[in-house]
């Protein structure tokens, strides 16, 4: 029976149309659930009906939106999603899939929500970085949820797209020095790959920092706020300099993180890469001698971007034909 995936972020939602172990279609929408709570039930309903999928599919279902602001608690966000993918489709098979392989039920997972919450570990995407050690054939995480993950190093705060410069270097090449970064905000990753060619305009799927376009120029002009400069002091090979430095240190920090994995687990060889960042973790796993393999050559580009949608769904389609 076809299947639909989801991945329920707290900044992205992506779903995922699979029958018989292929991808039929993928649709990603961004969206932040802190800004308006209310509307992910239509979200949800408006992205079903986009791919055409009809009533009776099961929905495999996997989040990360528990973590919003909007939340006091992981088991009061799961609770928000699950009762938002419910009445968004009535009546419904909901499999909610956990950190340890299973496929609950939503009652379950409402029962034991740190089993569920953040349970889409799989690429770099627009805020965080995942690295999933497979060793053996198995899933060799130390961590589980997601403080376990940070204190592991199997999960980076540093994404594509949403991770403010001054939380990827302290300081920059300015001039014949190095200048401290300033701490406002004023610049993303986004504008750093925007500006170096590596990121498309049109994937800068979160609000600016100054709610100006995400074009080349306008991201531009936020990276030279970031050493409190403007463009009438900073020309192109200046911003150039400082885009290629924080660009540098994101993928050493990234490095780093598959090093300290690699020292774990030293039978590692191999770097599946995904995600709208996988030009930083091809980077990065390159650096750490690692091969390198894009899931897109599985998935398809499209595919990829939207991996653990696809992901969740092939399971629990694989899940549904085991006797």
């Amino acid at each position: 029976m076809p299947t639909i995936g989801w991945d329920i972020g707290g900044v992205n939602t992506k779903l995922a149309h699979v029958h018989g172990g292929s991808v039929l279609s993928v649709l990603g929408r961004p969206y932040e659930i802190q800004r308006d709570p209310g509307a992910l039930v239509p979200l949800l309903q408006e992205m079903r009906a986009r791919i055409g999928a009809g009533d009776g599919m099961p929905h495999a279902v996997t989040m990360t939106a528990e973590l919003s602001q909007c939340f006091r608690t992981k088991r009061e966000g799961v609770r928000f999603v699950l009762d938002a993918v419910e009445s968004a489709f009535p009546g419904a098979a909901i499999h909610v899939y956990a950190v340890d392989g299973r496929f609950l039920k939503p009652d379950d997972a409402r029962a034991q929500p740190l089993s569920v919450a953040a349970a889409n570990w799989a690429d770099i995407g627009t805020t965080t970085t995942d690295l999933v050690p497979i060793a053996g054939g198995e899933i060799a995480a130390i961590g589980h949820t997601d403080p376990e993950r940070l204190a592991s190093g199997e999960l980076l705060y540093t994404g594509v797209l949403r991770t403010p410069t001054e939380a990827i270097a302290h300081y920059v090449p300015l001039g014949d020095a190095l200048a401290g970064v300033s701490a406002e905000g004023f610049a993303l990753a986004g504008d750093v790959h925007v500006w170096r060619g590596d990121l498309d305009s049109a994937d800068y799927s979160c609000p600016t920092p100054d709610g100006r376009p995400a074009t080349r120029e306008f991201a531009g002009e936020r990276l030279a706020r970031v050493v409190c400069a403007d463009r009438d002091m900073l020309d192109e090979t200046a911003i150039t300099r400082l885009a290629d430095a924080l660009a540098r240190a994101q993928i050493r920090t990234i490095q780093a993180a598959i090093q300290r994995v690699i020292e774990a687990h030293p039978s590692i060889r191999v770097a599946v890469v995904t995600g709208l960042g996988t030009f930083l973790g091809v980077a990065a796993a390159r650096a750490a001698k690692l091969e390198v393999v894009p899931l897109s050559s599985e998935l398809g580009d499209a595919g990829a971007r939207c991996a653990p949608a696809v992901a969740v769904a092939l399971l629990l389609e694989r899940h549904s034909r085991m006797p």
